[in-house]
């Protein structure tokens, strides 16, 4: 598994973690560098955008967890 499919992974997990009931979809490749992701819970849907670099960096980096997972509460606190 290549540093992006393991950063995606760990995305999903936080995801998880933070409620297991939201559905995650992540595009294949970055715009821009960045990442449009869709987070869906029942009738409502929020995008987040991502930094390709957090990504890959996610699975190895407190700080960028830490981010990620702040970003990610919040996201679905607002759904």
């Amino acid at each position: 598994m290549d540093e992006m499919e393991e950063g995606k992974q760990k995305f999903l997990e936080v995801v998880k973690g933070v409620d297991g009931a939201v559905q995650v979809v992540i595009p294949v490749t970055p715009s821009n560098s960045m990442f449009l992701i869709s987070l869906t819970k029942g009738a409502n849907r929020k995008f987040i955008t991502v930094p390709e670099d957090d990504i890959i960096d996610l699975p190895n980096e407190a700080s960028i967890m830490a981010k990620v997972t702040k970003t990610v509460r919040d996201a679905v606190a607002s759904l």
